[in-house]
């Protein structure tokens, strides 16, 4: 009977745990290699890019869709300052704007443009309603150009130069 207990098999406690660091070790490295700040930076980038787009593509609805021509809410032409889009015209502290060199208070494109955006899209990093950290701005073209005020770095560790996050036409 002694022999029989002992032809069964099975694992040691010793050989589980170093299978389970074997594994850990490897996980924790794929997890480094694969850099999720840099992931992250990229996947908010990508957003941003996605919103300037649905903007730009609002506003120029809007205008087509206008009797006059006109471009929603009143976009400066002075080419040094840009407007933060937001759903209000207050309550906006309206920081620098990598856009320009100075920057007006918020313009309200809620209700502008809500027969072409179902709501203002604003920054997944640093935006909200009142204040979407995007910005509108028409140069002496008449060009519009939407952009990101916050774009992150997209290097190692989520670290390097923003890209410039902007659409004009």
């Amino acid at each position: 009977m002694a022999s029989s207990l002992r032809t069964r098999r099975g694992f040691t406690l010793i050989e589980l745990i170093i299978v389970i660091a074997i594994i850990a070790v490897i996980a924790a490295g794929t997890f480094v290699a694969l850099d999720p700040a840099k992931r992250l930076n990229a996947g908010r980038n990508s957003r941003r890019w996605t919103d300037v787009t649905a903007i730009l593509k609002a506003i120029k609805t809007f205008q087509v869709d206008s009797p006059t021509s006109a471009l929603p809410f009143a976009i400066d032409s002075v080419t040094t300052t840009v407007q933060i889009i937001g759903s209000a015209t207050t309550a906006c502290d309206a920081p620098a704007c990598a856009g320009g060199t100075s920057t007006a208070a918020c313009i309200d494109a809620g209700t502008t443009l809500s027969a072409s955006l179902a709501s203002v899209p604003f920054d997944p990093s640093s935006g909200s309603a009142t204040e979407t950290r995007y910005y509108v701005q028409k140069d002496a073209q008449n060009l519009i150009t939407v952009g990101a005020c916050d774009p992150q770095g997209e290097g190692a560790g989520g670290t390097g130069t923003p890209p410039t996050i902007s659409v004009t036409n």
